[in-house]
C-alpha cells in the first residue's frame, strides 16, 4: 500500500507543478529535492493532508441506526454555530488585549455580546434540548471553555449563574464538557465531525482540547457502531 502511494503522488509531481531534482551538498553528498511551482526554495519532503480511512457503519438494528441518523443531523445543524463562537471569541480575546482600560473592554464585550445576540438569537431560540446541550459541548470543543465559564468571564458570575440555572429547568447544563474519551456520545459527535469535515458536508475546525481521532478509534473500536465510511 505504501509503495502505491508513493508511486500515485510521484506519478501526479508534473501536473502539480512539482519538479524533482538532484542537489549536490558541501560535504559532496548527493540529495534528492523538490521544487514546487511559485516557491523557489528546495524541500526534501512534500506534505500531503491528512486522509483519515473510515471503516463501514455497523448497527445492532434499526433503532440503534435510527439513533445514529438523529444525533448525526443534529451535530450537523449546531456545529456551526460553535465553530462562529470560536471565531468570534479569538476575534474578541485579540481585541481586547489591544484594547487599554476596564471600562473600555467591557464596552467592547457588549457590543460583540450585543451583535452575535441580535444576529443568531433567533435561530437559537429554535434549538431543541438536545440541540441545545450538543451545541453546549461543541463550544467546549471548539473553545475549551464551557458555556458556563466564558458567560462568568465575558459578563460577571451572577449572569452565567442564572444562565445556568435558567437552561437547567430545560435540562441543559452549560457546565457540560466535550468527553470523547469517556462518554460514548460524544464520540460519536465526533465521528460524525470527522466523516463530515472529509467529506465537505462541514467545515473543519481544529479542537481546542486534546484528544486525536486515531486515539478515540482505538477505545472505542468495539462500538456496535464503528468508526467508518458512510
Amino acid at each position: 500500500m505504501r509503495n502505491q502511494l508513493l508511486y500515485i503522488v510521484t506519478f501526479l509531481l508534473p501536473f502539480l507543478g512539482i519538479a524533482q531534482d538532484t542537489i549536490v551538498s558541501p560535504d559532496n553528498n548527493e540529495y534528492e529535492y523538490y521544487i514546487i511551482q511559485g516557491d523557489t526554495i528546495p524541500r526534501d519532503f512534500i506534505g500531503l493532508e491528512e486522509v483519515i480511512i473510515f471503516k463501514k457503519l455497523k448497527f445492532d438494528g434499526k433503532e440503534d441506526r435510527r439513533r445514529y441518523l438523529i444525533l448525526r443531523r443534529k451535530t450537523r445543524k449546531v456545529y456551526p454555530f460553535a465553530k462562529l463562537a470560536s471565531e468570534r471569541l479569538t476575534e474578541l480575546n485579540n481585541r481586547l488585549d489591544s484594547i487599554e482600560g476596564k471600562r473600555a473592554k467591557k464596552k467592547y464585550t457588549k457590543i460583540i455580546h450585543k451583535y452575535l445576540e441580535g444576529e443568531f438569537s433567533d435561530q437559537l431560540k429554535k434549538l431543541t434540548r438536545t440541540e441545545g446541550q450538543i451545541l453546549v459541548k461543541l463550544i467546549h470543543r471548539q473553545t475549551g471553555e464551557t458555556t458556563f465559564d466564558l458567560v462568568k468571564r465575558l459578563r460577571s458570575g451572577w449572569k452565567a449563574f442564572w444562565y445556568n440555572t435558567t437552561a437547567s429547568m430545560f435540562d441543559i447544563s452549560l457546565k457540560e464538557e466535550f468527553n470523547p474519551k469517556e462518554v460514548e456520545e460524544d464520540y460519536l459527535i465526533e465521528d460524525i465531525l470527522q466523516r463530515s469535515f472529509q467529506s465537505g458536508i462541514l467545515k473543519a475546525q481544529e479542537t481546542a482540547l486534546d484528544f486525536t481521532y486515531i486515539e478515540l478509534s482505538n477505545k472505542w473500536k468495539d462500538l456496535p457502531i464503528e468508526k467508518n465510511k458512510e
